[in-house]
């Protein structure tokens, strides 16, 4: 079984985060990925760390499985035909250099698609290839200009990140779905397109309540700490010992929330008995519902809302967070054997379960350059030469 995606071929040229998680996602499901890379140093997150496992940087293995590594400088000629001879031969192509830089190395879409009508060529950027098209797109600049850090942190506060580059893993996820939409048209038509995705376009649609305020109702959010702007309770309380959060989002749980606590009389309270109410009025409803649970630990909370079908939970640290996926059966890591590694590497499993073709763990992130011969190969006419694959080389859950 090769996977959905097993009869593609797409050439990478991202680096970093939203580029290079668009085309992990499609390489688990069977796409051949052929990362383009700096000669040197490589992708640029090779050397972002630490941490460190084994020497390699965990950022770099996060978004890097499943894909072969060739170095090419792209400034020198010979460089630069190498990589339009793979574009010649590839389904996709995936990019995320500031506008005009695939241009000048004469890797542009139109150079490319004169050669591979049906290719589907997709640029990720910063701002747009327009007026924005000078600007960095890094992930903490996004966040600051597009908006989230205004909606992020405590009311009054200076501003707070994600704590994860989210507006590049939104991006990528959009990217991916770009190519693939762009896929099934070329593959019903023959005809290949360009695809742009922009960091701060996926921001803003990323945004969508609070963006959806904005464009429709010309109201501006601010940032509410733990709380929800349309929804009460949907926040975090204080227990016995540490927080819970709480996400009654609508009149049945909530009913069934005051009468786990013991306070039925707050669901029949005017001032609390629809949503609306508990919106306006959610400063009351906080010091009644936090009075409530503070006689009972988080965990206890926990298992009798669980119970009530109120939805809630504690705040787990990633040790944490992995030790509840792994008891609910959903198999969260995978362990990818390499012969030329120390141990196995861990990787975070897929989230996209298939019934027919699931998402596959062939092999571990590449060293740099490491399948340049095997490239090279194909572009010399060994069209079947065999992907890199270590020994026992499925991914197996960890």
């Amino acid at each position: 079984m090769t996977g959905a995606l097993g009869d593609l071929v797409i050439v990478d040229f991202s680096r970093i985060l939203a580029g290079p998680y668009a085309t992990m996602l499609l390489a688990d499901f069977g796409a051949e990925v052929i990362k383009i890379e700096r000669p040197g140093g490589g992708d640029d997150t090779r050397s972002w760390g630490p941490p460190f496992a084994d020497g390699e940087s965990t950022y770099f293995l996060s978004v890097n499985r499943n894909k072969r590594s060739i170095a090419l400088d792209l400034s020198d000629p010979a460089g630069a035909a190498t990589a339009r001879a793979l574009a010649a031969r590839a389904d996709a192509v995936v990019e995320n250099f500031r506008p005009g830089t695939m241009e000048r190395h004469g890797l542009g879409y139109e150079e490319l698609r004169a050669a591979n009508p049906g290719l589907v060529y997709c640029s990720i950027t910063g701002f747009g290839a327009g007026g924005g098209a000078g600007l960095p797109g890094y992930d903490l600049i996004m966040q600051a200009v597009g908006g989230l850090m205004s909606v992020t942190g405590e009311p009054g506060g200076e501003g707070m990140k994600v704590g994860v580059a989210l507006v590049d893993v939104v991006t990528g996820l959009h990217a991916a779905l770009g190519v693939l939409a762009a896929l099934r048209h070329r593959d019903a038509t023959g005809e290949g397109q360009r695809v742009e995705v922009s960091l701060l376009s996926s921001l803003l649609s990323g945004l969508v309540n609070h963006a959806s305020a904005y464009v429709a109702a010309g109201v501006v959010p601010a940032a509410m700490g733990n709380e929800h702007p349309s929804v009460a309770p949907y926040e975090l309380f204080e227990t016995a010992d540490r927080p819970l959060v709480i996400a009654a989002g609508n009149d049945r749980q909530f009913r069934a929330l005051c009468g786990a606590l013991g306070r039925p009389d707050l669901a029949a309270d005017e001032r609390f008995a629809t949503n609306g109410a508990r919106v306006a009025n959610r400063r009351s409803l906080r010091s009644a519902l936090t009075a409530a649970l503070a006689g009972r630990t988080a965990d206890d909370w926990f298992t009798v809302l669980t119970a009530a079908d109120v939805p809630c939970g504690p705040i787990n640290d990633l040790a944490g967070a992995f030790g509840l996926a792994e008891r609910l059966g959903l198999a969260p890591r995978v362990a990818l054997r390499d012969p030329r590694r120390p141990r196995p590497v861990g990787q975070v499993a897929n989230p996209i379960r298939l019934s027919a073709t699931p998402p596959r763990y062939r092999t571990a992130p590449p060293r740099l350059d490491e399948d340049a011969a095997a490239v090279r190969a194909r572009i010399a006419g060994d069209l079947e030469s065999p992907p890199r694959d270590p020994e026992n080389g499925e991914g197996r859950p960890g």
